[in-house]
Formats: structure tokens, sequence, C-alpha cells
């Protein structure tokens, strides 16, 4: 732990911060300040406006919104990672679905933060994630079934997984949270022949129950092949 904080100390830490509410990004420096190895190099209100300054400021880590004019923060983080992949992403955010946090890791967020948590939570998150680990607020890691929260810690490649037309076409459905009549209805299939494509893909993604299924698709972002 000593190196690892020796090593933090040989180098600043660059900050951008982006979120609409100047309040909240003067509370965010305020945080950060606290550190002498971190560094705010650029704030900004807007997603466009990050994007911009992105190009014209060396920046080690992204501290962004979801809900934000102009370019939102989920948005934001697939163009933050053409301008520089190894561009660190910690969202701030006052949603607490779980959805929004599958949603921002399958887009390639490092960390998710409560806005909430973040008066005694922020420069911890800060430090895990530049310690090159995942970080999840407290208040949402109890909602995050354990095979996410392994997906997320390993941060490894996902394997391909070979689905018919047709498993595709149920599992879209599946994540979208609908049930086995309503799919049935929808692709003019019985419930019995859809609850059988739900035990097939059960059983090739090797989950024990759909919700599990459900966040892993999500948290990977998965591509089928075609058989």
């Amino acid at each position: 732990m000593k190196d690892a904080e020796s090593c933090f100390a040989m180098k600043t830490y660059r900050i951008v911060i982006a979120d609409d509410h100047s309040l909240i990004r003067q509370g965010l420096k305020t945080l950060i300040l606290r550190e002498p190895s971190l560094a705010i190099v650029a704030e900004a209100g807007n997603g466009i406006e990050l994007l911009e300054v992105l190009q014209t400021h060396p920046t080690d880590m992204v501290i962004l919104d979801i809900t934000m004019p102009q370019l939102n923060g989920l948005d934001a983080i697939v163009e933050i990672r053409k301008i520089n992949p190894q561009i660190a992403i910690l969202m701030l955010t006052m949603h607490t679905s779980s959805q929004y946090f599958y949603q921002a890791i399958a887009s390639g967020a490092h960390g998710y933060l409560m806005k909430e948590d973040s008066d005694t939570e922020l420069l911890n998150a800060i430090t895990v994630i530049r310690g090159g680990k995942p970080y999840i607020s407290p208040k949402l890691s109890a909602n995050v079934t354990d095979e996410v929260m392994t997906a997320f810690r390993d941060q490894g490649k996902v394997p391909l997984v070979v689905l018919s037309n047709r498993e595709k076409q149920v599992l879209k459905l599946v994540v979208q949270g609908c049930s086995s009549k309503t799919i049935g209805h929808m692709l003019h299939l019985s419930p019995r022949t859809v609850d059988h494509h739900r035990a097939s893909l059960l059983k090739k993604f090797k989950m024990k129950n759909t919700v599990d299924l459900v966040n892993y698709v999500v948290r990977n972002a998965l591509i089928f092949s075609e058989e």
C-alpha cells in the first residue's frame, strides 16, 4: 500500500469534472483538492463541452453526471473512449436504478458513485479506480448480483456465445423485462416454447436464473454470432 501511495505522490492525477450544476462542480472541487496529488485541470457544463475540453487538456480521469444537456453522460462515455481509451471514467449520479449502472459499465465506465455518497466516498472512489480497480457506490453494490460483480472486477474478454436468431429475439425481449406470455404473443410462440428458449439461454450462458442472465448480458454489451 505504501508503494502505491508513493507512486501516486510522484505524479499529479489530472481530473476533469462534467456536471451541468456549477454548485455541484464547486463542491466536488473542494473535496478533490483536499488531496495534494489530485488536480482539477478543467470543468464542463455539458457533454459537448466535455469532449472539447478533452481534446486540449491531458486528462487521467473524468467525473461526469449521467443527466447532462446536449450529450448525456452515457453517450459521452462512448465518445471519451474514442478520444482516449486510457482515461478513467467515474460516473457521479443521482440515479439509483441498477439499470443505469449496467448501461454505464457496459459503455466503458470504471466506477459508479451516488451523489449522496460523494462527501464520504469521492476520494475513495478516485483512489480505487486510480489503483486499477472498479468502484461501485455502497448504496448500489447490494443490488448488483455476484455474477455481475465478478464480471465487473475481472474486466476480462467476454466469451463468444452462439445463439440462433430466435434465441436472440427472445433474449432481447427478456432483457427488456417481458414475460414469457408477452414474448410468446409478440413472436407468435406458445409460452411453453418461450420457456424452452429461456432454459436454453440459461444453459448457454451458464446462468442460474433470469436476473443473472439479464445483468450479465447488459453488463457485457454482448455481440452474438449466427449459428
